[in-house]
């Protein structure tokens, strides 16, 4: 037996012992998939494919949001836990040792591509051009007023710059089990915040303490997983703005427009040249001792990271994924078709 085969074998082995542990008579004849909302269409897509092509029944796919997904992702080893989940930012390391501390040892982190975060209005809205520091303002919970942290007190867009709309502030976004959350309080507040002087003297946890809530006085509306519905609320009110991963404004380009973030609005060769500096990474989680025990597993996770799919003009390109560098879908091709185990975060 070569090398290579002896170590599927084991893995196999390894794979039905622990869904034995588990309890579980049978193994599931479909797989199942939860997470991020943002990546939710992106795996939409290949679940779809993958049925076409191996007759196999699609995935379930549910959009749970990243932080959800984990949680549910982590939760054991067996046929009542999902196989994979999707993540519009990395696992942190209080998930992965809640993975490890539920008997999921093995997990393979899987890079998909890139995806800008999109601030976005009808077409019948104002395409604004705002900075960090003007969202910042708009949308944190407590704001720097001469020097001082206080509630915020900005109601219009007006009370942010003069140069903006005389216009209620109404930003629908996510909620805070997202990943899209997380990168836009990282990406966006935590930077409009350290504008300040008083911000620039913090140190570093304090700064994320002060400046990462986000406001729940009415002018910022968490709007669920489905951002879908968000798409919606912003058709049916032109004043409202809406915060959501890149392929939602890419799929829905006649009903809304993006609004610039320092300038630069958001595209796929903007999002790709990093000169929209509003984007962030996206994954898939797979748990590897389902490898070789739910059908269609390995087929599935091969499908995903295939030139077809996430390649240079693979079809989630045409979806407003930003693919990776050929050198770099080879080497995530080889880790998610091996089933590479991830390293803890640091």
């Amino acid at each position: 037996m070569n090398v290579k085969l002896k170590s599927l074998t084991m893995a196999a082995t390894v794979a039905v012992a622990a869904f034995s542990v588990a309890g579980v008579a049978h193994a599931r004849d479909q797989i199942s998939i939860v997470g991020s909302s943002t990546v939710f269409p992106y795996t939409q897509a290949v679940s779809e494919q993958f049925a076409n092509e191996t007759g196999s029944p699609a995935p379930v796919v549910e959009s749970t949001g990243t932080g959800g997904g984990m949680k549910i992702f982590c939760g054991g080893v067996g046929a009542e836990h999902p196989d994979l989940t999707g993540a519009s930012r990395a696992m942190k390391a209080s998930e992965y040792e809640a993975c490890q501390a539920n008997g999921v040892k093995s997990v393979t982190e899987v890079l998909i591509g890139y995806d800008g975060l999109s601030i976005a209005v009808s077409r019948e809205g104002k395409a604004l051009d705002l900075t960090k520091k003007h969202l910042y303002l708009a949308l944190a919970k407590d704001v720097v007023v001469d020097g001082k942290f206080v509630p915020n007190p900005n109601k219009k867009w007006s009370d942010v710059d003069s140069s903006l709309p005389d216009t209620e502030i109404t930003v629908f976004g996510p909620p805070p089990t997202s990943g899209t959350r997380d990168a836009f309080v990282e990406l966006v507040m935590r930077e409009g915040c350290k504008e300040f002087d008083i911000v620039k003297a913090m140190e570093k946890a304090d700064m994320k303490k002060a400046c990462s809530p986000m406001r729940t006085d009415g002018p910022f509306i968490e709007a669920g997983e489905n951002d879908n519905l968000i798409v919606q609320r912003l058709e049916a009110d032109p004043n409202a703005y809406g915060i959501f991963g890149y392929s939602f404004l890419y799929e829905n380009q006649d009903k809304l427009q993006g609004i610039a973030v320092e300038g630069v609005t958001p595209s796929t060769e903007t999002i790709a040249d990093g000169s929209y500096k509003v984007s962030r990474p996206l994954f898939f989680y797979v748990k590897n001792a389902h490898r070789g025990v739910i059908p269609g597993l390995n087929e599935f996770v091969a499908e995903y990271v295939s030139e077809d799919a996430m390649g240079d003009g693979g079809y989630l390109s045409e979806r407003g994924l930003i693919p990776l560098s050929a050198e770099k879908r080879e080497e995530v091709r080889k880790a998610a078709t091996e089933g590479a185990d991830m390293t803890a975060p640091k």
